[in-house]
Order: structure tokens, then C-alpha cells, then sequence
């Protein structure tokens, strides 16, 4: 038996070793799915005397998008929001995440808007308390304030078609 053992060893490493190299990097699995939405309330971009809390959004499945001015990736899904924030498929929420250099209420005057909100995270703390790793990632949250989908990544209209259109329909959104 113990001849064997490194063999069983080397055949079970390169067994989850192959498994690896058929997951998708952008299905990082989320601690959140099926729980409470975390709580903040968070100063709007551009207004500092107005604030955003998840509380307002209950009753209605939306969108929490996390973006930053700096995020090339958040650039590229932009023009995509804006159709959808035309559209109206739901409201959009966009958590402004560590805007150092303090550029996004210029970005979103140049570009246009197309969010419902954009609390201001500069510390990134709402971020951490979500789960974020980078931007752009986006939640989609029920009526009563569960997380039900993570997208990691820009939203293109395949990923919108493909994987959060359906969630949205499943939710009776």
C-alpha cells in the first residue's frame, strides 16, 4: 500500500488540478445568495447632504452595481446601462467604490447617468461588507431584500440575455 500511496496522491492532484481548468473565473461563488442584503446607508454621489439605504429599495427587485471612475471594464458596460436604465427593466443602484481622486459626479455629468442613486463608497467598507473583489460586479436583490444573483464582470447584452434577464423573470421583476 504504501507504494501506491504517491501514485493515488500525484493522480488525485491532477484530477482537481483538470477540474480547474474548466471553471469559469467569473463564477466566483458568493457567501450572500439566498441571504439579507447588507444594511448602509452612504452619502449620494454629488450630494453630500442626501444618502442612499437599501431600506428604500424594499418592495422592488433591483440592481446594486459596483463601479469606479478608475474601472476600464465599468467604462466599457456604460453605454449598455444606459439602454438599460431607458428601458426600465429595474431600478439600478450605483455604489460608487473608492473614488479616490473624486471623479465620478464629472464622469456621470459628461456621460449621463443611469442609475436610480450612487452612494458614495470611498473607504470601500459597503464593498467589503458585499463581497467585492474588483469592478465592475453587480447583485441583483428581491422584493424583500435578498441577494439572489452576483455577476462578476461587465454586463454585455449576452450576459444580460444569457444569465440576468432570467433571474429578473424568476423574481417577477
Amino acid at each position: 500500500m504504501k507504494r501506491w500511496l504517491p501514485l493515488l496522491l500525484f493522480v488525485a492532484l491532477v484530477g482537481f488540478f483538470a477540474k480547474g481548468l474548466f471553471l469559469n473565473p467569473r463564477e466566483v461563488p458568493s457567501p450572500f445568495i439566498g441571504r439579507q442584503a447588507p444594511a448602509f446607508t452612504l452619502p449620494l454621489v454629488g450630494d453630500a447632504n442626501a444618502s442612499f439605504s437599501p431600506a428604500v429599495m424594499k418592495g422592488k427587485v433591483w440592481m446594486l452595481n459596483v463601479w469606479a471612475p478608475w474601472c476600464v471594464s465599468c467604462r466599457q458596460e456604460h453605454g449598455f446601462l444606459m439602454q438599460l436604465a431607458q428601458a426600465q427593466p429595474v431600478p439600478i443602484v450605483g455604489l460608487n467604490w473608492k473614488d479616490k481622486d473624486r471623479e465620478a459626479d464629472t464622469l456621470l455629468a459628461r456621460t449621463g447617468s443611469p442609475y436610480f442613486a450612487v452612494p458614495d463608497d470611498l473607504d470601500g467598507r459597503v464593498g467589503i461588507d458585499y463581497g467585492v473583489t474588483g469592478t465592475p460586479e453587480t447583485y441583483i436583490i428581491d422584493k424583500g431584500g435578498i441577494v439572489r444573483l452576483k455577476h462578476i464582470g461587465p454586463i454585455d447584452p449576452e450576459v444580460w440575455k444569457s444569465k440576468i434577464e432570467p433571474k429578473l423573470k424568476e423574481l417577477g421583476a
